[in-house]
């Protein structure tokens, strides 16, 4: 178990790697996650101190990273290794300075992301750099010589007491649970790399998701209450109120869904826009209700995937939280990670944000 920074003394340095730079940056590797290979570590290497890099292979490994990252006061942090990795490290760390953590009241680090998962929904976020060329090592390299353009804050939801960008019932959960059970069961030997990443998830949809939804009803009686947070507020196709607000405790939605969803920023994976609306109000999530046919999405679906599609059957809302109450199970995600079946959550914004490297320049 590595819980110490890499070492890697064998290796030249640029003069860049200079532990004198400033501002002093701290980058994780996931070393468990696909792309996070030796190539990648060595690179990163080259432009950071060993004493700033470190590799992490259980939570347990991050969870020591964070306290040592707090320790030392590092102002800005990377992962690397996908929106999991960034959301775990962000729990740890939010969670140590929280009011009964070992570094209560302290200040928590602004947290930047490499483009080193499957999905990269964070990473799309802020426009970061791909694996091609240099374009990670640079994202490092800007921040760690000032040449960020911006910081972007972001909230998050809170979803079973974690922080997630985005949970949701329903389709998205059973093709996340496809995937998971494709990768597990027929991803092995010389399947591996064609059944990870978009690969696996086009085989999901493909050989379990579309052949369960030809015999089965993808339509649950589902009822969505707004929480006692605040007003909740029905969005137009212009991502703009429409009619009166919801009080609290008054009821959203009640009807047969195919789909309840929620996030704090625009993008699930590999680039779909999801919630177009997400960033459009501080302090509230983008609530997505689906009553559209699995035919009706297959017709649009590009436009769909580019956040620019608004049938009737598409029910939008800014809330701070909210209870989803299924008539049966349904599959459910937490953050792009498969996690059951539930016929209940209840979703809130979490009472801090964070602040993210922004490579759009974007402060909003």
């Amino acid at each position: 178990m590595l819980v110490q920074p890499l070492r890697s003394p064998d290796l030249r340095r640029s003069p860049s790697a200079d532990v004198s730079a400033e501002p002093k940056v701290a980058v994780l590797l996931n070393a468990n996650a696909r792309k996070v290979d030796a190539r990648v570590v060595k690179s990163l290497s080259h432009v950071v101190p060993e004493q700033d890099l470190f590799l992490s292979r259980s939570q347990l490994d991050g969870r020591r990273i964070a306290q040592t990252v707090l320790e030392r006061g590092y102002p800005l942090v990377f992962t690397g290794g996908g929106d999991g990795t960034f959301m775990g490290f962000v729990n740890e760390v939010l969670q140590l300075v929280g009011p009964r953590g070992r570094f209560a009241g302290q200040q928590a680090p602004r947290f930047g992301i490499l483009k080193l998962g499957t999905g990269n929904g964070i990473a799309a976020h802020v426009n970061a750099s791909g694996t091609r060329g240099d374009g990670i090592l640079n994202d490092v390299l800007r921040a760690r010589t000032g040449e960020v353009p911006g910081f972007r804050p972001m909230d998050l939801l809170m979803v079973d007491g974690q922080r997630a960008p985005f949970a949701g019932l329903g389709v998205d959960g059973k093709v996340l649970n496809d995937y998971i059970w494709v990768k597990e069961n027929l991803g092995k030997g010389l399947l591996k790399s064609v059944l990870s990443g978009s690969g696996g998830y086009f085989s999901a949809v493909a050989c379990k998701t579309v052949p369960h939804y030809l015999t089965n009803s993808t339509w649950v009686e589902c009822e969505v209450v707004n929480g006692q947070a605040g007003e909740a507020y029905r969005l137009g196709a212009d991502g703009q109120p429409m009619g009166e607000p919801v009080a609290p405790g008054e009821l959203l939605f009640r009807g047969r869904l195919m789909m309840a969803a929620a996030g704090t920023m625009p993008f699930y994976g590999y680039g779909f826009r999801m919630f177009p609306f997400a960033c459009g109000r501080r302090g509230f999530m983008q609530l997505r209700l689906g009553q559209v046919t699995p035919t009706q999405v297959l017709a649009n679906l590009p436009r769909l995937w580019n956040g620019r599609w608004f049938p009737e059957g598409l029910h939008d809302f800014h809330v701070r939280d909210a209870t989803i109450r299924f008539a049966r199970p349904m599959p459910f995600q937490v953050g792009g990670d498969a996690a059951g079946y539930r016929d209940q959550v209840s979703l809130s914004v979490a009472p801090e944000s964070i602040e993210l490297v922004d490579f759009n320049g974007a402060l909003n």
